[in-house]
């Protein structure tokens, strides 16, 4: 079951309203005494229906979901849609520039501060959920998935676990390198991170930029699930393809 609602988060974006979809496992509504793990994800329009996905095409998850009987609660928040680069602006940690759009500006740090002071604190007092970091991970693609990587080092207390599809690790390389040298992290986080085949060469230095992170990652004792997907796209269809991958690294012997 997935319910949809209405929030504002003013501090980004005003009383511009965008939607909140929320996953719900069939036990939910007939084991009452039960509580749930929480996937946390963004671009939340794309994740489950096509009439809703930007291109008509979602990941499907609610299906994947239901098909493997996974006992987990989703959250997916729409992103920003303004046509002043909304979406780059709030999904992006630290600033960058891009060749025709001039400087975007890094409102990640925001949206995150959102998401796990106020959109947490409420699914956890609204839910059955089990809120500690051992439950709680978060996930995304491109821009969404550089911001789960982000969240998972910056905010590495509240989410113990991390799926980062074709994350924009071109934006502003140095200074994700620089954040995790500097990040203590905890013991038994993990992270899955992929890239498509084919999408590599959309950015020059990417190969390099990928192995390096990871590299950096691995030296922090992050338990990492690394993959350059064959044949892959930089596409919903093909990030749908790869939920099985990331599910199970996510959620490997941690129930």
């Amino acid at each position: 079951m997935v319910q949809k609602w209405k929030v504002t988060i003013p501090k980004l974006s005003g009383t511009q309203e965008r939607s909140v979809y929320l996953y719900l496992p069939e036990s939910y509504q007939t084991h009452f005494e039960r509580r749930y793990p929480v996937l946390y994800m963004f671009d939340g329009h794309n994740v489950f229906f096509d009439r809703d996905a930007t291109y008509g095409k979602s990941w499907g998850m609610k299906e994947y979901m239901d098909q493997t009987d996974t006992q987990l609660i989703i959250v997916a928040v729409e992103c920003n849609h303004s046509p002043d680069h909304g979406r780059l602006k709030e999904y992006a940690p630290f600033s960058f520039r891009e060749r025709g759009l001039g400087t975007i500006p890094g409102l990640g740090k925001l949206t995150m501060e959102w998401m796990v002071n106020t959109l947490k604190r409420d699914i956890d007092h609204r839910f059955r959920t089990l809120d500690d970091r051992d439950h709680t991970y978060i996930a995304g693609s491109s821009m969404g998935g550089l911001m789960s990587l982000y969240a998972l080092i910056e905010y590495n207390h509240i989410f113990s676990g991390a799926a980062a599809l074709s994350p924009s690790l071109w934006t502003a390389p140095g200074h994700l390198e620089n954040l995790i040298r500097r990040q203590s992290l905890l013991p038994n986080t993990v992270l899955y991170m992929d890239y498509g085949e084919n999408e590599l060469a959309r950015h020059k230095g990417m190969p390099r930029y990928f192995s390096r992170i990871a590299a950096l990652l691995m030296e922090k004792q992050i338990l990492v699930g690394c993959r350059i997907v064959p044949g892959g796209e930089h596409c919903e269809a093909s990030w749908e393809k790869q939920i099985p991958f990331f599910m199970r690294t996510l959620l490997y012997d941690r129930h």
